[in-house]
C-alpha cells in the first residue's frame, strides 16, 4: 500500500513537472507583423516543448489600458510588447520589471542605444527593431521622383489631385495621412524652429513654429487642397493601397501592408519646408518588449526571459526583416544581406538622421492630449492657429500638472476611516447570523445546493461586489500615476474637484440630452416595428431575426461601421445625399454637433432591436378579444392603440426603457469609437468618456473614480425614482 502511494506521488510530480509553462504576450502588431510573429512563435515552442505561448493583439490604446488594470490587479501578461512611449507610465506606476537585473551587460550592447531606452537610469524595455518613424511613401506607378520640398510636394500634389470622371469628387489625391494625429504633423514643427517639447517632459507649444504648422496644414487642406478633407489612418490607408493617393506620410510599420497589396511603392524624407529650409524631424523609437512585474513564479519568470531574448535574437530580427521590412536593432543583423540589399532600409536610415528620439516620459501624454485637442479646433474652424498653440500650452501645463499632483491626507481622511470602519463593524454585527447560517449550510442537508451556489457566489463577489467598494475606496485616494503601488485614503478632495468644476455640470447636461435623445428612439422606433411585424408583416420571424442584426453584432465592429458611413468625401451617407438628395457634403465628424448627431445615430441603430423585442414580446401577451370588442364598438386604429396597446405595454416597456437609460447613459464604445476619443476637439465628451479620459489617459484615477461613483449615484436616484412614480401609477 505504501509502494503504491509513492508511486502515485512519484508520477504526480513527474506529471507536474512535464507541465507545461504557460506564457502570455499582448502586443499591438499588425496584421502583416502578426502573421510573422506567429510564424517566430511557432519555431520558439518547437525549440522549447516546456514552454507554450499565447499572443494576444489589442489596438494600442486599449493595450495600455488593459495592462495598466491587470497590472493594478497582480495579473496581466508576462511580456508585454508596444512603443517605447509607454516606458515612462508603466515604469512610474512600477507594473514593469527593470531588465538591468535579468539581462547581462553585453545583451544591450548588442542592439542600438534608440532600441533599449533609458527611464530613470533603467531599462525597462528592449526593442526588436529601430524606426518606428515617419517619412514620405510614394506610388512608383505615379511618381518617379518624389519632392525634395513642400514647394515641389504642394506643385506635384495639385498636379496629382484629379477629379477623372467631372462629377465634382476628387477620385485621386496628391497627398494623403492621418493629419487630425498630432504624431503625424509633429515633424513639421522643428522644421518651422521649434520643438514641441524640451527635456523629455516640458511643453513647448506656444511657439510661432507650431503656429506655423496649423497654418501649414490648413493651407494644404482649404488653400491648395491636396489633401481630403477628412482622412484618418484607415482612410488614408485604404487610399494609398487602391492607387488613389499619389503621396502618403506614414511609418516603416506599414510596408509589408502595402507589399501584400502589391503596390509599387518608393520612400523618402518629408521634404523640406521651403521657408526654413529645414527638413521635418519624424520622431524615431523603437517598439519593443517589457517584462511584467507581476510573475506567478520563478519558472514563468525564467521562461519570460527565454522567449525575450528569442523575440529580439538576431536570427528573429532577420525574420521580420526579410518579411516586413523592419531595421533590426541587432547591430550584427545589419550586416546581413538581408539589410544591406534592401533599398528601403537604407532610405529608411537616411529619414531617420534627420529624426529626433522619441520622448518617453509620462508627461508627454499630457502634451499630446492637449495639441490634438487644440489641433482639432483649428482644424473645425472654431479656432485661430494663434488661440491654439497658447491654449494647447496652458491644458498641457494643467493636465502635467493633475498628473503628476500627490495629494496629502487632510482631517477628512480620518472621518472617512473612523466611518469605515464603524460601517465594517455595523455590518458584520447585523449579518452575524446571516453568515453563520451560510457557512452551516455547507454542513446541513442542503449542502449540495450550497456548493453548487458557491461559484457563482465567488463570481459575482469577484466581478462586482469587490470591484464596487474598491471603486468607492479609491476615489477618496491620491490614487494617480505616483501613488499606483503606494496610494492612501486622503479625504472629499477629488469629490469637491468635481462638484465645482463648470465642465461637470456641462457634460452632465450633455449626457442627459444624449440619454433621452436615444431613448426616445429606441423606444419610439422599437415600439413602431414591433407592431408593423405583429399586425401586418408576413414570416414574422424573418423579419424579427433580421431587425434583431444590429444588437447581435458588437458594439465595437459597428461603431467603426459607422465612423466610416460618416466620412465627408468617401462615407456612403454623404454620397447619397449628394447624389440623390442634391444636398452639400456634411461634415459629420469634424463639428461638434454633427459629431454628436453622429454618435445618436450610430447608438439608435444600436439600441433599437432590443426595444422591439421586449415590445413585440408585449403585444402578442395582449388578448386579440380587447381588439375586436374596440372595432365593434367604431373605435380607429389610433384609439385602439392609445387606449388598449400603449397602456397595456406600458408595463412592459417602462423597465425596458429605465435599463435602456442606464446603458445609454453608461455608454462609452459609440462616443469613444464613433468621435475617435471625443472629436473634435474633446467636444463630444459625455460623463462616462470624460471619466475614461481622466483614468486612463491622464492617470487620474482617484479622480476618476469620484465621478464615476457620482454617476453611479446619478443613475440609482434616476431609477429608485422612476420605479416607484411607475409603481404609485399603477396602484391609483
Amino acid at each position: 500500500m505504501r509502494a503504491s502511494a509513492l508511486l502515485l506521488i512519484l508520477f504526480s510530480s513527474l506529471l507536474a513537472h512535464a507541465k507545461p509553462v504557460h506564457i502570455n504576450v499582448w502586443h499591438q502588431m499588425i496584421y502583416g507583423h502578426r502573421q510573422v510573429l506567429a510564424e517566430a512563435l511557432k519555431k520558439f515552442e518547437k525549440e522549447n516543448p516546456d514552454i507554450t505561448v499565447q499572443a494576444t493583439y489589442r489596438e494600442t490604446e486599449e493595450l495600455r489600458s488593459s495592462y495598466q488594470s491587470a497590472a493594478m490587479g497582480g495579473a496581466g501578461p508576462e511580456l508585454v510588447y508596444g512603443p517605447s512611449d509607454q516606458i515612462g507610465p508603466f515604469a512610474t506606476m512600477g507594473i514593469i520589471r527593470p531588465l538591468d537585473t535579468v539581462l547581462e551587460k553585453a545583451d544591450f550592447s548588442a542592439l542600438d542605444p534608440l532600441a533599449t531606452p533609458e527611464f530613470m537610469n533603467q531599462h525597462y524595455m528592449v526593442g526588436d527593431g529601430v524606426g518606428n518613424h515617419l517619412m514620405l511613401i510614394y506610388n512608383k506607378k505615379l511618381i518617379q521622383t518624389p519632392p525634395k520640398n513642400t514647394d515641389e510636394l504642394i506643385e506635384m500634389g495639385r498636379r496629382l489631385t484629379i477629379d477623372q470622371n467631372g462629377d465634382g469628387k476628387v477620385d485621386q489625391w496628391g497627398l494623403v495621412f492621418n493629419y487630425t494625429e498630432p504624431f503625424f504633423f509633429a515633424p513639421f514643427i522643428s522644421a518651422f524652429g521649434d520643438d514641441f517639447i524640451k527635456n523629455d517632459s516640458v511643453p513647448n507649444l506656444n511657439t510661432p513654429a507650431l503656429r506655423s504648422t496649423f497654418q501649414f496644414i490648413l493651407d494644404m487642406r482649404d488653400k491648395y487642397k491636396i489633401i481630403p478633407k477628412e482622412c484618418d489612418y484607415e482612410t488614408a490607408n485604404a487610399l494609398f493601397k487602391g492607387n488613389k493617393a499619389a503621396m502618403l506620410i506614414n511609418g516603416d510599420w506599414s510596408w509589408g501592408d502595402y507589399k501584400e497589396a502589391k503596390v509599387d511603392f518608393g520612400i523618402a524624407r518629408i521634404p523640406m519646408i521651403s521657408s526654413t529650409g529645414r527638413w521635418p524631424s519624424p520622431l524615431v523609437g523603437t517598439k519593443g518588449y517589457s517584462l511584467n512585474v507581476n510573475m506567478k513564479s520563478p519558472e514563468h519568470l525564467a521562461a519570460a526571459i527565454k522567449l525575450l531574448k528569442f523575440l529580439t535574437s538576431e536570427s528573429t530580427q532577420l525574420l521580420f526583416a526579410e518579411k516586413v521590412g523592419i531595421l533590426p536593432s541587432n547591430l550584427n543583423a545589419r550586416n546581413s544581406e538581408i539589410v544591406k540589399n534592401n533599398p528601403l532600409l537604407k532610405i529608411s536610415s537616411s529619414v531617420m538622421e534627420v529624426g529626433h528620439p522619441m520622448p518617453i516620459a509620462p508627461e508627454i501624454r499630457a502634451i499630446w492630449d492637449s495639441l490634438r485637442t487644440q489641433y482639432q479646433k483649428v482644424l473645425a474652424g472654431s479656432a485661430t492657429p494663434e488661440l491654439a498653440a497658447k491654449s494647447a500650452q496652458e491644458v498641457a501645463e494643467k493636465q502635467i500638472h493633475e498628473m503628476n499632483e500627490v495629494l496629502e491626507p487632510t482631517g477628512g481622511a480620518l472621518v472617512l476611516k473612523i466611518l469605515f470602519a464603524i460601517i465594517l463593524i455595523c455590518v458584520a454585527w447585523l449579518s452575524r447570523k446571516s453568515f453563520a447560517a451560510f457557512v452551516n449550510g455547507f454542513q446541513g442537508p442542503q449542502k449540495f445546493a450550497y456548493y453548487m451556489m458557491l461559484p457563482a457566489f465567488l463570481g459575482i463577489f469577484a466581478v462586482i461586489v469587490y470591484p464596487f467598494f474598491y471603486n468607492i475606496a479609491i476615489s477618496f485616494s491620491n490614487f494617480s500615476l505616483r501613488t499606483f503601488q503606494d496610494w492612501s485614503i486622503v479625504g472629499f478632495q477629488h469629490y469637491a474637484e468635481a462638484l465645482t468644476d463648470p465642465r461637470f455640470y456641462s457634460l452632465f447636461l450633455k449626457t442627459v440630452i444624449w440619454t433621452v435623445v436615444n431613448v426616445v428612439f429606441h423606444v419610439s422606433i422599437g415600439v413602431f416595428l414591433a407592431i408593423i411585424i405583429n399586425q401586418v408583416m408576413p414570416a414574422k420571424g424573418f423579419w424579427r431575426a433580421l431587425l434583431i442584426i444590429p444588437w447581435a453584432v458588437p458594439q465595437y465592429i459597428t461603431a467603426l461601421t459607422w465612423r466610416a458611413l460618416f466620412n465627408q468625401e468617401y462615407g456612403p451617407i454623404n454620397i447619397f445625399l449628394q447624389q440623390f438628395m442634391h444636398l452639400s457634403p456634411v461634415q459629420w465628424l469634424s463639428q461638434p454637433f454633427t459629431a454628436f448627431a453622429a454618435c445618436v445615430i450610430t447608438n439608435v441603430w444600436l439600441g433599437f432591436p432590443f426595444m422591439m423585442i421586449v415590445a413585440l414580446g408585449g403585444l402578442q401577451s395582449i388578448p386579440h378579444s380587447l381588439y375586436e370588442a374596440a372595432v365593434l364598438d367604431g373605435a380607429n386604429a389610433w384609439q385602439r392603440f392609445r387606449h388598449i396597446t400603449w397602456p397595456l405595454l406600458l408595463p412592459v416597456m417602462v423597465p425596458a426603457a429605465l435599463l435602456g437609460s442606464i446603458w445609454t447613459f453608461n455608454n462609452l464604445n459609440v462616443i469613444w469609437l464613433v468621435s475617435n476619443s471625443g472629436e473634435p476637439g474633446d467636444q463630444t465628451h459625455i460623463l462616462v468618456s470624460y471619466v475614461y479620459k481622466a483614468a486612463f489617459n491622464l492617470y487620474r484615477y482617484g479622480y476618476a473614480a469620484a465621478v464615476s461613483v457620482l454617476i453611479f449615484l446619478i443613475l440609482v436616484v434616476w431609477g429608485l425614482s422612476s420605479l416607484k412614480a411607475q409603481y404609485r401609477k399603477e396602484t391609483q
